[in-house]
Protein backbone atom coordinates (compact mmCIF):
# COMPACT_ATOMS: atom_id res chain seq x y z
CA UNK A 1 0.00 0.00 0.00
CA UNK A 2 1.00 3.48 -0.92
CA UNK A 3 1.26 5.96 1.53
CA UNK A 4 1.50 2.97 4.15
CA UNK A 5 -1.70 4.95 5.53
CA UNK A 6 -4.72 6.15 4.33
CA UNK A 7 -3.90 9.91 4.76
CA UNK A 8 -7.55 11.06 4.39
CA UNK A 9 -8.01 9.90 7.83
CA UNK A 10 -6.55 11.80 10.61
CA UNK A 11 -7.01 9.08 13.43
CA UNK A 12 -5.47 6.47 11.34
CA UNK A 13 -2.35 9.08 10.61
CA UNK A 14 -1.47 9.65 14.29
CA UNK A 15 -1.93 5.80 15.48
CA UNK A 16 1.01 5.30 12.52
CA UNK A 17 3.42 8.07 13.26
CA UNK A 18 2.76 6.89 17.41
CA UNK A 19 3.91 3.76 16.20
CA UNK A 20 7.05 4.45 14.50
CA UNK A 21 7.94 6.83 17.32
CA UNK A 22 7.25 3.81 19.73
CA UNK A 23 9.85 1.46 17.53
CA UNK A 24 12.06 4.45 17.54
CA UNK A 25 12.38 5.23 21.28
CA UNK A 26 11.37 2.31 22.88
CA UNK A 27 9.82 3.69 26.38
CA UNK A 28 9.39 7.39 25.44
CA UNK A 29 5.88 9.27 26.11
CA UNK A 30 3.28 9.31 23.76
CA UNK A 31 1.44 12.17 25.18
CA UNK A 32 3.09 15.02 23.01
CA UNK A 33 2.41 13.30 20.00
CA UNK A 34 -0.81 12.47 21.09
CA UNK A 35 -2.17 15.93 22.27
CA UNK A 36 -0.57 17.63 19.12
CA UNK A 37 -2.25 15.39 16.87
CA UNK A 38 -5.76 15.82 18.34
CA UNK A 39 -5.66 19.56 18.55
CA UNK A 40 -4.19 20.04 14.80
CA UNK A 41 -7.45 17.92 13.89
CA UNK A 42 -9.69 19.83 15.77
CA UNK A 43 -7.87 23.13 14.45
CA UNK A 44 -8.15 22.42 10.83
CA UNK A 45 -11.98 21.00 11.20
CA UNK A 46 -13.03 24.14 12.80
CA UNK A 47 -13.07 23.45 16.80
CA UNK A 48 -10.79 25.78 17.58
CA UNK A 49 -12.44 29.34 19.53
CA UNK A 50 -11.04 31.71 17.43
CA UNK A 51 -10.22 29.60 14.11
CA UNK A 52 -13.08 28.76 11.30
CA UNK A 53 -12.74 25.36 9.69
CA UNK A 54 -9.97 24.89 6.89
CA UNK A 55 -12.21 26.12 3.51
CA UNK A 56 -9.25 25.71 1.40
CA UNK A 57 -9.31 22.63 -1.07
CA UNK A 58 -5.60 22.08 -2.05
CA UNK A 59 -3.62 22.86 0.85
CA UNK A 60 -5.77 20.96 3.35
CA UNK A 61 -5.45 19.46 6.29
CA UNK A 62 -4.80 16.27 4.28
CA UNK A 63 -2.17 17.91 2.77
CA UNK A 64 -0.61 18.37 6.09
CA UNK A 65 -1.20 14.72 6.67
CA UNK A 66 0.35 13.13 3.60
CA UNK A 67 3.40 15.40 4.57
CA UNK A 68 3.10 14.22 8.33
CA UNK A 69 3.50 10.60 6.85
CA UNK A 70 6.28 11.34 4.29
CA UNK A 71 8.22 12.54 7.34
CA UNK A 72 7.95 10.55 9.66
CA UNK A 73 9.06 7.92 6.91
CA UNK A 74 12.11 10.31 6.60
CA UNK A 75 13.10 10.06 9.70
CA UNK A 76 12.52 6.63 10.55
CA UNK A 77 14.83 5.91 7.59
CA UNK A 78 17.35 8.42 8.60
CA UNK A 79 17.19 6.75 12.13
CA UNK A 80 17.48 3.07 11.35
CA UNK A 81 20.88 4.37 8.97
CA UNK A 82 22.60 5.99 12.26
CA UNK A 83 23.26 8.95 10.54
CA UNK A 84 24.67 12.08 12.14
CA UNK A 85 23.54 13.70 14.00
CA UNK A 86 21.19 11.76 15.65
CA UNK A 87 17.23 12.60 16.56
CA UNK A 88 16.21 12.07 19.73
CA UNK A 89 12.50 11.69 20.62
CA UNK A 90 11.98 14.77 22.12
CA UNK A 91 13.53 16.47 18.28
CA UNK A 92 11.39 13.64 16.79
CA UNK A 93 8.54 15.41 18.54
CA UNK A 94 9.42 19.23 17.43
CA UNK A 95 9.59 17.73 13.55
CA UNK A 96 5.93 16.37 13.67
CA UNK A 97 4.98 19.66 15.26
CA UNK A 98 6.36 21.46 12.53
CA UNK A 99 4.67 19.67 9.70
CA UNK A 100 1.91 19.10 11.56
CA UNK A 101 1.68 22.96 12.30
CA UNK A 102 3.40 24.57 8.49
CA UNK A 103 -0.01 25.23 6.56
CA UNK A 104 -1.88 26.51 10.21
CA UNK A 105 -1.21 30.11 8.12
CA UNK A 106 -4.34 29.05 5.67
CA UNK A 107 -6.73 29.23 8.59
CA UNK A 108 -9.11 31.90 8.36
CA UNK A 109 -10.50 33.97 12.00
CA UNK A 110 -13.78 33.62 12.81
CA UNK A 111 -14.28 37.14 11.82
CA UNK A 112 -12.60 36.59 8.82
CA UNK A 113 -15.32 35.87 6.36
CA UNK A 114 -14.11 37.20 3.00
CA UNK A 115 -12.88 34.32 0.40
CA UNK A 116 -10.75 31.50 1.18
CA UNK A 117 -7.97 31.15 3.43
CA UNK A 118 -6.31 30.13 -0.28
CA UNK A 119 -5.59 34.03 -0.16
CA UNK A 120 -2.99 34.08 2.58
CA UNK A 121 -0.90 31.88 0.74
CA UNK A 122 1.71 34.62 -0.17
CA UNK A 123 2.09 35.03 3.68
CA UNK A 124 0.68 31.41 4.76
CA UNK A 125 4.29 30.50 5.93
CA UNK A 126 4.42 33.87 7.92
CA UNK A 127 0.86 33.03 9.32
CA UNK A 128 1.88 29.41 10.36
CA UNK A 129 5.30 30.90 12.70
CA UNK A 130 2.75 33.63 13.99
CA UNK A 131 0.31 30.12 15.15
CA UNK A 132 3.02 28.01 16.04
CA UNK A 133 4.46 30.56 18.22
CA UNK A 134 1.71 30.91 20.63
CA UNK A 135 -0.11 27.09 20.31
CA UNK A 136 3.59 25.58 21.61
CA UNK A 137 4.22 26.81 24.81
CA UNK A 138 0.47 25.98 25.88
CA UNK A 139 2.41 22.37 25.57
CA UNK A 140 4.75 23.05 27.33
CA UNK A 141 7.79 24.03 24.48
CA UNK A 142 10.62 25.96 25.64
CA UNK A 143 11.83 29.26 23.62
CA UNK A 144 14.05 26.94 22.09
CA UNK A 145 12.26 24.26 21.29
CA UNK A 146 9.75 27.10 19.07
CA UNK A 147 12.59 28.30 17.49
CA UNK A 148 13.62 25.06 16.44
CA UNK A 149 10.02 24.49 15.27
CA UNK A 150 9.42 27.96 13.40
CA UNK A 151 12.82 27.50 11.73
CA UNK A 152 11.22 24.26 10.38
CA UNK A 153 8.45 25.65 9.18
CA UNK A 154 10.33 28.93 7.64
CA UNK A 155 11.63 26.17 5.34
CA UNK A 156 9.40 25.77 3.32
CA UNK A 157 8.76 28.59 1.48
CA UNK A 158 9.31 28.04 -1.99
CA UNK A 159 11.97 30.65 -1.99
CA UNK A 160 13.87 29.50 0.76
CA UNK A 161 17.34 28.36 0.27
CA UNK A 162 18.25 26.20 3.23
CA UNK A 163 21.81 25.66 2.56
CA UNK A 164 21.92 29.59 3.52
CA UNK A 165 20.01 29.46 6.69
CA UNK A 166 21.56 29.57 9.94
CA UNK A 167 20.39 27.20 12.68
CA UNK A 168 21.31 27.14 16.29
CA UNK A 169 21.84 23.40 16.36
CA UNK A 170 22.94 20.65 13.71
CA UNK A 171 19.20 18.93 14.35
CA UNK A 172 17.15 22.04 13.59
CA UNK A 173 18.78 21.47 9.83
CA UNK A 174 17.93 17.94 9.71
CA UNK A 175 14.91 18.63 10.67
CA UNK A 176 13.95 21.48 8.08
CA UNK A 177 15.66 19.55 5.06
CA UNK A 178 13.26 16.71 5.83
CA UNK A 179 10.22 19.26 6.49
CA UNK A 180 10.31 20.77 3.33
CA UNK A 181 11.64 17.08 1.65
CA UNK A 182 7.97 15.57 2.86
CA UNK A 183 6.27 18.98 1.62
CA UNK A 184 6.81 18.40 -1.79
CA UNK A 185 7.14 14.66 -1.86
CA UNK A 186 3.89 14.09 0.06
CA UNK A 187 1.58 15.95 -2.11
CA UNK A 188 3.07 15.42 -5.49
CA UNK A 189 3.19 11.56 -4.84
CA UNK A 190 -0.23 11.95 -3.74
CA UNK A 191 -2.61 9.61 -6.50
CA UNK A 192 -5.06 12.89 -7.26
CA UNK A 193 -2.03 14.92 -7.62
CA UNK A 194 -2.48 15.15 -11.15
CA UNK A 195 -6.15 15.60 -10.65
CA UNK A 196 -5.93 18.95 -8.04
CA UNK A 197 -3.30 21.32 -10.49
CA UNK A 198 -6.93 23.16 -11.26
CA UNK A 199 -7.43 23.41 -8.05
CA UNK A 200 -3.85 24.57 -7.25
CA UNK A 201 -3.70 26.91 -9.56
CA UNK A 202 -7.10 28.56 -8.21
CA UNK A 203 -5.54 28.98 -4.32
CA UNK A 204 -2.89 31.01 -6.62
CA UNK A 205 -5.29 33.06 -8.01
CA UNK A 206 -6.92 34.17 -5.09
CA UNK A 207 -3.77 34.98 -3.47
CA UNK A 208 -2.91 37.33 -6.28
CA UNK A 209 -6.16 39.03 -6.84
CA UNK A 210 -5.78 39.34 -2.71
CA UNK A 211 -2.43 41.26 -2.76
CA UNK A 212 -3.59 43.07 -6.20
CA UNK A 213 -0.77 41.72 -8.02
CA UNK A 214 -0.85 42.60 -11.86
CA UNK A 215 -1.84 39.93 -14.39
CA UNK A 216 1.80 40.49 -15.99
CA UNK A 217 3.51 39.40 -12.71
CA UNK A 218 1.60 36.13 -12.10
CA UNK A 219 3.51 33.36 -12.38
CA UNK A 220 0.47 31.15 -14.16
CA UNK A 221 -1.92 32.85 -16.19
CA UNK A 222 -4.57 29.56 -15.92
CA UNK A 223 -4.74 26.00 -14.90
CA UNK A 224 -3.47 24.73 -18.41
CA UNK A 225 -0.15 26.92 -17.80
CA UNK A 226 0.56 25.11 -14.16
CA UNK A 227 -0.05 21.89 -15.52
CA UNK A 228 1.92 22.00 -18.57
CA UNK A 229 5.29 24.22 -16.42
CA UNK A 230 4.78 21.39 -14.06
CA UNK A 231 6.91 18.51 -15.80
CA UNK A 232 9.37 21.47 -15.53
CA UNK A 233 8.95 22.17 -12.25
CA UNK A 234 9.89 19.16 -11.16
CA UNK A 235 12.68 18.12 -13.14
CA UNK A 236 14.46 21.43 -12.91
CA UNK A 237 13.60 22.78 -9.46
CA UNK A 238 12.48 20.05 -7.15
CA UNK A 239 14.79 17.77 -7.94
CA UNK A 240 17.55 20.21 -7.61
CA UNK A 241 16.42 21.02 -3.87
CA UNK A 242 15.70 17.57 -2.86
CA UNK A 243 19.40 16.51 -3.71
CA UNK A 244 20.94 20.05 -2.42
CA UNK A 245 19.36 22.10 -0.51
CA UNK A 246 17.33 19.68 1.40
CA UNK A 247 20.74 17.57 1.56
CA UNK A 248 18.76 14.69 -0.12
CA UNK A 249 16.73 13.68 2.69
CA UNK A 250 14.04 11.61 0.38
CA UNK A 251 17.09 8.82 0.33
CA UNK A 252 15.99 8.03 3.80
CA UNK A 253 12.39 6.80 2.46
CA UNK A 254 14.05 3.89 0.08
CA UNK A 255 13.47 0.74 1.87
CA UNK A 256 15.41 -0.87 2.40
CA UNK A 257 17.85 2.16 2.63
CA UNK A 258 20.16 2.46 0.68
CA UNK A 259 19.46 0.74 -2.31
CA UNK A 260 15.89 -0.33 -2.00
CA UNK A 261 12.92 1.13 -3.91
CA UNK A 262 11.65 4.69 -3.33
CA UNK A 263 8.26 4.66 -3.16
CA UNK A 264 8.12 8.43 -3.21
CA UNK A 265 9.93 9.03 -6.26
CA UNK A 266 8.16 6.65 -8.22
CA UNK A 267 4.84 7.94 -7.72
CA UNK A 268 5.68 11.20 -8.09
CA UNK A 269 7.34 10.15 -11.57
CA UNK A 270 3.93 8.31 -12.17
CA UNK A 271 2.00 11.24 -11.74
CA UNK A 272 4.46 13.76 -13.79
CA UNK A 273 4.28 11.23 -17.25
CA UNK A 274 0.28 11.05 -16.75
CA UNK A 275 0.55 14.81 -17.11
CA UNK A 276 2.51 15.33 -19.70
CA UNK A 277 0.05 13.00 -21.68
CA UNK A 278 -2.55 15.36 -20.46
CA UNK A 279 -0.93 18.07 -21.54
CA UNK A 280 -0.52 16.61 -24.79
CA UNK A 281 -3.88 15.48 -25.42
CA UNK A 282 -4.92 18.93 -24.92
CA UNK A 283 -2.56 20.42 -27.43
CA UNK A 284 -3.50 17.89 -29.70
CA UNK A 285 -7.24 18.92 -29.49
CA UNK A 286 -6.56 22.28 -29.59
CA UNK A 287 -4.99 21.89 -32.93
CA UNK A 288 -7.88 20.00 -34.58
CA UNK A 289 -10.49 23.10 -33.29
Amino acid sequence: MFPPVETKDPRAVAAFVEEKFVQMYPGASLKWIETIMADMERLFEGRHPDYAKCDVRYHDFEHTLQATVCITLVLEGRHAAGVEPRINSRQFELAVSAVLLHDSGYLKLRSDTIGTGAKYTFCHVLRSCAFAATYLPTLGATDLEVEAVLGAINCTGPTKEISRLRFREPFERVVGCALATADYLGQMAASDYPDELEILFHEFEESDNFIHLPPSRRVFKNAAELAARTPIFWQKFVRAKLESDFQASYRFLARPYPHGPNLYIKAVEKNIALIKRRVAATAVKSKKK
